[in-house]
């Protein structure tokens, strides 16, 4: 079979691994030092069609998965490093012929994963492969995961897996790079927790591996405390925090200070609680376009929107609304025409330089701090991003009832969305 390959990259990397620095300069030093050889490295990637939000609860499931191994007492386990995949053409973000690619640093704060999971960069990992050198990669072994169509067949659904017949020919895209490469596939059927893939990594001593259409494996419990110390780790990136807590000082009137909405620097630290404020606006997670098509009975229109929103702004006694919103900027003018002047609307319209630093996921992530941080919140039913708000708030600390709200269709068909509490 054909396989796409991977562009190697030419950095310089320092890696420290524990208590333990490692050296991975080509020099006749680094050679003596043998740790190098001693790692294995996870990759992974998932469907193209998923999101940003649903790309993150993938990354949760994997890091799980790799926490779990780095606690193993078998020294063939417990060695895996994950290898961070990083962000193209996401179909939420534009689709070009010539990917463009972000970091996980753009987004998010790498030491604070690291403090749930080893993980680095892809541009690491070409590092400890051949600093120095542009080189091309080959992955040892691919792992295509595929469900059992017999278990959606019966309905019988039981954890298991087995290597086995591809169900269609495996379109392995490997990050749309060029120089990245892998001369055994197998496919995995496979149904069960991420954790259950352990029992393959023991039969399978391969160097490096990948795991592809990772989003089939499940959470191992969704919403004990092992997913939310792998949630809390996810701290957003430090630039994009500041930029949201500057439009929270100068359009909202809100601060850590006067919300009582301050986190531990290390999330490792933070403390149970209920006794967040938020700042004096209402946030509201608006998704239009997509929904629009695919869930018309659950997406109201903009006359109900400005009717919902306008008797909860009174009734909390509020002024100030945000909208985090895929809407065109006509629907936007016209929900900004219907509460104007009696309440002010904002929205986050970023600067190009901010646009070209960090993209349409940071800016995406903006929104979600603004809407994180707010006295009370109206996400949009079934939707991702509505959901990584609410786990936001919860790690800020907010009375449910402030948090788990949805816009309706209409009076008589409006369902509370399912309440996830965080636990420590």
């Amino acid at each position: 079979m054909n396989i796409i390959s991977f562009i190697g990259c030419s950095y310089l990397l320092i890696f420290v691994h524990g208590n333990q620095g490692v050296c991975y300069k080509d020099d006749d030093k680094c050679h003596k030092d043998t740790t190098i050889s001693n790692f294995r490295y996870l990759f992974y990637d998932v469907n193209p069609s998923e999101g940003f939000n649903l790309r993150r609860d993938v990354y949760m499931r994997i890091a799980v998965l790799i926490n779990e191994l780095k606690h193993s007492k078998d020294p063939h386990l417990n060695n895996f490093v994950l290898v961070l995949p990083p962000w193209s053409h996401l179909i939420h973000w534009g689709y070009s012929e010539e990917p463009e690619y972000a970091s996980w640093s753009n987004f998010f704060d790498l030491n604070s994963l690291q403090k749930f999971a080893p993980v680095i960069e892809l541009h690491e990992y070409f590092s400890r492969l051949q600093a120095n050198k542009y080189t091309k990669c080959i992955i040892d072994k691919v792992y295509v995961l595929q469900h059992f169509e017999e278990m959606f067949k019966s309905g019988n659904f039981e954890d298991k897996w087995e290597i086995g017949k591809c169900q269609k020919l495996p379109k392995l895209r490997f990050f749309y790079y060029t120089n990245i490469t892998s001369y055994n596939v197998q496919c995995l059927s496979f149904n069960g927790p991420s954790t259950k893939l352990i029992e393959v990594f023991k039969q399978d001593r391969a160097r490096s591996i990948m795991l592809d259409h990772a989003e089939i494996a499940l959470h191992n419990f969704y919403g004990n405390n092992i997913y939310w110390r792998a949630r809390r780790s996810m701290r957003f990136n430090v630039k994009l925090r500041e930029i949201a807590n500057e439009f929270r000082r100068t359009y909202l009137n809100s601060t850590d200070e006067s919300d009582n909405t301050f986190l531990a620097p290390d999330w490792r630290n933070d403390k149970p609680k209920r006794s967040a404020k938020g700042g004096p606006y209402l946030a509201v997670h608006l998704r239009r376009r997509d929904f629009l098509r695919s869930r018309p009975d659950q997406v109201p229109d903009l006359l109900s929107v400005v009717e919902q929103v306008s008797a909860k702004l009174e009734k909390l006694q509020l002024t100030k609304v945000f909208f985090a919103t895929d809407a065109p900027a006509k629907e936007f003018d016209q929900l900004h025409e219907l509460l104007s002047p009696k309440y002010e609307v904002f929205k986050y319209i970023p600067t190009k330089d901010i646009v070209r630093k960090y993209s349409v996921g940071g800016i995406a992530i903006i929104d979600q701090i603004l809407c994180s941080y707010a006295r009370y919140f109206i996400g949009t039913s079934d939707s991702t991003f509505s959901f990584r708000i609410q786990e936001e708030r919860e790690i800020i600390g907010f009375p449910t009832k402030m948090t788990f709200n949805v816009l309706c269709k209409n009076k008589d068909q409006c369902e509370k969305p399912s309440v996830w509490k965080i636990v420590f």
